[in-house]
């Protein structure tokens, strides 16, 4: 089921991806290029997966410092003009020997490594135990972590990435060592969101869009809007594939980011409740990883892991129901895009290394026991 969903999921965006792209481009070119990119990245990440799921735990945990580490750079390397790509006034990209990804995916999977490898390190000194309700067990590594990652994020900038990155350490702290530096520090996060949207005047204009996109219609609110109308025109069972009024551009972004409306247009609210179904099932499933798993290690990195698919897909159906502004955060394994469709199926490779370990741990304890017997 673990392997199973994510399949759906990235067929149903295959299929979306399609009959966005098939009409929109037959008199532009190849119209079947867009779907025969996804499918080619599916296929990677699919195999990338395999690979994954083979690989030892350990071996991930051993260089997760390093691994992070070049996430970091990558992030870095998208500030620096002629590397860094800049698309809707942020730089999310960077392209390297004609390659062109996002390095915010990149991180998506290797903080929960790192964050659990350092959560649950081994101390020099067994005999002084750590204090988990201390500052200094919140600080260090939480804290510098979620820092660092957040404050490379928001550089780019990005308000939604950095919110996301920030959850999700957060998260594996409280899991790890309890809640009441990271509820804290929630607190301060929160002022600290109304601060950014304050001091920048685009952010600012992009809230004003999110509480009122009536207001400037044709401009700032348009996005909104016509994702408010894409979910309307679906009503309940939607107008069928390739019928949708975003057929013809209306929704900017319908393949990527807007690709949740569109599918509520032309399958209705029965097609995204499905779709949404279809995530509480994965995360059910992975929580049984984490809930099975018996090392700390490996339980942090199932939470973590978790965490950083679900969080990207509320804060992506959140942006486009209007509940909160929009970020730009794909939606897993739906979107169009290969840094997202890769390394999504990276971590479903991980989440499957450590059910693999945890199930050979289990028929290991079986078999000492009967021999005991």
């Amino acid at each position: 089921m673990e392997v199973l969903i994510p399949i759906i999921l990235s067929g149903c965006g295959l299929v979306m991806i399609s009959s966005l792209s098939l009409r929109n481009n037959m008199l532009e070119g190849n119209p079947y290029l867009a779907p025969l990119k996804q499918f080619q990245f599916l296929g990677l990440g699919l195999a990338l997966m395999i690979c994954c799921a083979m690989t030892p735990t350990s071996f991930f945990k051993k260089h997760s410092g390093k691994l992070w580490g070049i996430s970091i750079i990558l992030l870095g390397l998208t500030l620096i003009p002629g590397i860094g790509i800049v698309s809707g006034g942020a730089r999310r990209w960077i392209s390297i020997a004609g390659f062109r990804f996002q390095p915010f995916e990149i991180l998506l999977f290797t903080l929960p490594i790192f964050m659990a490898d350092r959560l649950n390190a081994e101390r020099p000194n067994e005999s002084k135990l750590l204090d988990k309700s201390s500052f200094k067990s919140f600080w260090k590594p939480t804290l510098m972590i979620a820092g660092i990652s957040g404050f490379m994020i928001y550089r780019q900038p990005s308000l939604g990435g950095t919110i996301i990155v920030i959850s999700i350490c957060f998260m594996m702290h409280i899991e790890n060592r309890g809640w009441k530096w990271p509820l804290r520090g929630a607190l301060l996060g929160a002022g600290a969101i109304v601060l950014a949207i304050l001091i920048a005047p685009y952010r600012l204009k992009r809230f004003k869009a999110f509480w009122d996109p009536w207001e400037d219609p044709t401009n700032a609110g348009f996005q909104i809007i016509q994702g408010l109308v894409a979910f309307a025109n679906g009503s309940l069972t939607g107008v069928g594939i390739g019928r949708g009024l975003q057929e013809e551009r209306y929704l900017p972004k319908a393949d990527t980011d807007y690709i949740f409306p569109a599918i509520g247009e032309e399958f209705g609210l029965f097609g995204t409740l499905f779709l949404i179904f279809l995530y509480a099932l994965w995360t059910w499933r992975a929580y049984y990883v984490y809930k099975n798993a018996k090392k700390p290690f490996l339980k942090s990195l199932a939470l973590g892991l978790t965490a950083s698919v679900i969080f990207p897909m509320f804060v992506n159906v959140a942006g486009v129901t209007k509940i909160m502004p929009l970020s730009g955060i794909p939606m897993p394994f739906l979107s169009a895009g290969g840094s997202s469709m890769i390394f999504m199926w990276l971590k479903v490779g991980l989440l499957m290394a450590i059910k693999r370990e945890t199930r050979e741990a289990n028929e290991k304890d079986k078999n000492e026991k009967n021999n005991d017997e």
